[in-house]
């Protein structure tokens, strides 16, 4: 039986109204045009997405007929150009030419409340030779009821280190990139724990990136008398080694979270996805 709309509740309006103003607050102006971010993932809290599932084909629509007529207004002839006294008409927006993608989620933060509506969305930029091989410009935005609208951009990237880091004797190199750019772990002590992290929630690898990846998303453990590598995945949506996915260890029934301690062995050398968001690429230094 579906939910009703409380007065804290995210509407399919309220939805269709912020994905319209991600889009105008992360319009990148170039020279002769301005684009518009193509690909928007919207996350919503459980209640709200177990009330609006039902419609989100029809909240994905709407959405998109709501994009292409900003993109029209924005595009018609202000009130300056209109009176003659503008020297150049500003760049048209362009809207992205694969369409405008749009995937409605639920939000599986802890700290999310009903009627929070955050928004991930991409510039139309092109595909990357390698998938987590870098980042692509975003915009995020929140909307908290009651509070006041914000919109956030994530610092450039960093480059990568020239020199390589004295010599600590790790166990093994992490090498990945997320929101902040590319980066080099070093793991130096027997376990250590990748996520977003957040409030009660460490992190020895603490990753900017989408709500798809857990706070807490997988532990990786190196056995002392072997020297080999184990993963124990956390999350919700998942983690990969080398493409194939690792067995979960936590048991989400009776809406509690129980570990049930079950782990994963990794090679010398490996991929290892979180959620289809984020790549790492593993690599043992105890292996040639």
């Amino acid at each position: 039986m579906d939910r009703p709309a409380t007065p804290t509740s995210a509407t399919a309006r309220d939805v269709i109204l912020e994905i319209v103003r991600n889009m105008k607050e992360g319009l990148e102006p170039l020279h002769y045009s301005t684009l518009a971010p193509a690909v928007y993932h919207v996350y919503l809290h459980p209640d709200d997405m177990e009330r609006l599932s039902a419609i989100v084909p029809r909240i994905v629509e709407e959405a998109r007929r709501a994009l292409d007529a900003e993109v029209e207004a924005l595009n018609g002839p202000s009130i300056v150009e209109r009176l003659k006294l503008a020297k150049r008409a500003a760049p048209k927006v362009a809207a992205p030419e694969g369409g405008w993608q749009i995937r409605i989620l639920e939000n599986t933060d802890d700290e999310v409340a009903a009627g929070d509506i955050l928004i991930y969305s991409e510039l139309a930029l092109p595909v990357k030779a390698e998938l987590g091989a870098g980042s692509m410009t975003r915009r995020i935005a929140t909307r908290k009821l009651g509070a006041t609208q914000v919109t956030t951009t994530p610092p450039a990237e960093a480059s990568a280190v020239a020199t390589p880091p004295p010599d600590d004797g790790a166990f093994a190199v992490i090498e990945y990139a997320d929101n902040s750019g590319r980066k080099t772990f070093r793991m130096t002590k027997g376990e250590i724990v990748v996520g977003r992290g957040g409030r009660d929630y460490w992190t020895d690898i603490k990753l900017d990136t989408l709500p798809d990846v857990s706070r807490e998303h997988f532990r990786l453990r190196r056995d002392a008398a072997s020297g080999s590598f184990f993963l124990k995945d956390l999350s919700r949506l998942g983690t990969t080694i080398d493409g194939q996915a690792a067995p979960s260890s936590i048991d989400f029934s009776d809406g509690s979270k129980r570990d049930r301690n079950v782990e994963a062995p990794v090679p010398p050398q490996a991929r290892i996805g979180l959620a289809g968001v984020v790549f790492l690429d593993f690599r043992s230094t105890q292996h040639g």
